[in-house]
């Protein structure tokens, strides 16, 4: 399978990156200080704004300063070798011209430089929780990140790793192409579904990029 398009966007944690061990430790002890233990065993977790994971298990007028603190946490952790790059992704984005792909994550931009920084990622043009008012699987982050990118939403291929993620490429009127790095293939709807980005290859040609399947 070849797919064409002018710009690509990608999810960052579970796309681009690992940030799991991360995650659980960090999440884990923020349950743990606000109480809620319990109540977050319940909670979907991955490829969610932290916004709206507070917002399910603490009352409103807690979200703001318990938002601030899981963020800290989870910046402060980084040095401590919870995010490293997933395969094919180096090689990946060294092959595409700066200009033609973007981050969209549901991090916070400081947590996503810290992230991206630690594993040597320099985004161009990256869409974070900071920037939109609504998140995945709403289409506003990949819109924006289209907009940006002076592409047609029609031209653009977005991937991710994630149910809710997939939701909002697809709702954009995008094509999607799914990493089984965190959920099993049956669970993924997408145009294409892959291991990770080692089994992609692309090509830079006139007006965009051309990708293939190579493994």
């Amino acid at each position: 399978m070849t797919i064409h398009a002018r710009a690509l966007l990608f999810d960052n944690d579970g796309t681009l990156v690992s940030s799991l061990a991360s995650v659980d430790r960090c999440w884990t002890r923020w349950a743990e200080e606000y109480g809620v233990t319990e109540a977050f065993g319940r909670v979907e977790l991955h490829g969610r704004p932290a916004v709206e994971i507070v917002a399910d298990l603490l009352p409103a007028d807690a979200v703001p300063e318990a938002l601030a603190r899981i963020e800290t946490l989870e910046v402060e952790d980084v040095p401590n070798g919870g995010v490293h790059l997933l395969p094919g992704t180096k090689a990946f984005l060294d092959s595409l011209p700066a200009d033609r792909w973007a981050v969209v994550t549901s991090a916070t931009r400081r947590l996503a430089e810290a992230r991206l920084d630690a594993v040597g990622i320099l985004p161009k043009t990256m869409v974070t929780a900071d920037d939109i008012t609504r998140g995945k699987p709403d289409p506003e982050p990949y819109l924006r990140a289209a907009r940006e990118l002076g592409v047609d939403p029609a031209h653009c291929v977005v991937f991710e790793d994630a149910p809710a993620g997939l939701a909002a490429g697809r709702a954009a009127g995008m094509t999607t192409v799914a990493l089984t790095t965190t959920h099993q293939a049956h669970e993924l709807d997408a145009d294409l579904v892959v291991r990770d980005l080692s089994a992609l290859s692309a090509l830079v040609i006139d007006g965009g990029v051309e990708i293939s399947v190579h493994g």
